[in-house]
């Protein structure tokens, strides 16, 4: 088989595709022959030895992929060779031809779903679903900002904001992302400058309250950190809810007496952890999604498909920032 390994610390350029040995399913696992693997954002950490886990080298990036089974371990009765699946693999193994997992991380296909959708879909969907319904109670009728919202996730938050019945207003960081996210269905957009002093901050803060309209916005999806956290803060409506979904942009510093003033809340999402620790209420999420998807309320939006041998094009897109909607990997 062949995969794409990372073999040193460090960015997109390191990666090396290799011919490795193919492996053999052991007990409780399957063997996938993978058809399409998505490019998430911490596919870009790991590399670096910056995600929260560490594999020893040499590994292949990639966590999240679609294929078929084709070889299972002793005592396997979920799935079979043949079946249509997608997988979450943890932090590693997905930019490959073949990986084997656990066969409780396989999920059957809905009718009709294509690998390459099917390789975009749990990841964007589930940490969006779960930040949104689970952590913020986001209600029908309140307003909801995201922050990086022509990403995979942040594109995500969009369909699933607009199916709760949100008033979802867009932030993002050209005109291009704003043309993509009003195609989507957000009702309202923000373009924030690439970089923030105070001045362009309190801007920020301004434009969001009046997007949002009353006192504030009611929900936060932050998935860009840094300097553009603390304007989304100061934005926030009485009690509302600052969901803390990811760093591109760097680790914010807040001052937490804003959180008294307005009595609002700072909510982490930490979707693959709570995917484990709640094994039912992430099967009812997944439920969910899928009746969303076959009522075409959501959808993922690949905008770019790269082969197996330039999946390091692919991280670099991401990496950068370039990217709108959801890169995936497919593999012949």
């Amino acid at each position: 088989m062949k995969a794409l390994m990372s073999v040193a610390t460090g960015g997109p350029e390191t990666l090396e595709l290799q011919e490795v040995p193919t492996p053999e399913p052991g007990r409780g696992e399957v063997r996938i022959a993978i058809k399409a693997a998505s490019v998430n954002f911490p596919d870009t950490l790991v590399i670096r030895d910056l995600y929260q886990f560490k594999p020893p080298r040499p590994f292949a990036p990639g966590g999240e992929v679609a294929g078929i089974v084709e070889a299972v371990g002793d005592g396997v009765s979920s799935v079979k060779p043949g079946d249509n699946v997608f997988a979450l693999l943890g932090s590693t193994g997905g930019f490959a031809t073949h990986a084997v997992t656990d066969a409780m991380r396989c999920v059957p296909l809905p009718d009709g779903m294509p690998h390459d959708e099917a390789a975009a879909f749990m990841m964007t969907y589930g940490t969006s679903h779960y930040a949104l319904k689970d952590r913020a109670r986001l209600q029908e009728g309140e307003s909801l900002l995201i922050t990086g919202a022509s990403g995979g996730v942040g594109s995500a938050a969009i369909e699933l904001g607009k199916a709760a019945g949100a008033r979802v207003i867009a932030g993002v960081s050209s005109e291009d992302k704003a043309a993509f996210c009003r195609d989507l269905g957000a009702d309202e957009v923000i373009i924030y400058p690439t970089e923030l002093d105070r001045d362009a901050q309190r801007a920020l803060s301004k434009e969001i309250k009046a997007k949002a309209g009353g006192d504030g916005v009611n929900v936060v999806y932050d998935a860009v950190g840094g300097d553009y956290a603390e304007p989304a803060i100061r934005a926030l409506a009485w009690e509302g809810r600052f969901l803390v979904v990811g760093f591109p942009a760097g680790i914010p510093k807040i001052p937490l007496n804003l959180m008294l003033l307005k009595s609002c809340q700072i909510v982490g999402v930490f979707w693959g952890a709570a995917t484990m620790r709640d094994p039912a209420g992430h099967g009812q999420n997944l439920m969910e999604l899928f009746a969303l998807y076959q009522a075409g309320k959501i959808r993922p939006r690949i905008t770019e498909q790269f082969a197996l041998e330039d999946g390091a094009k692919a991280l670099a897109r991401l990496e950068n920032r370039q990217a709108t909607g959801k890169i995936v990997l497919t593999i012949r």
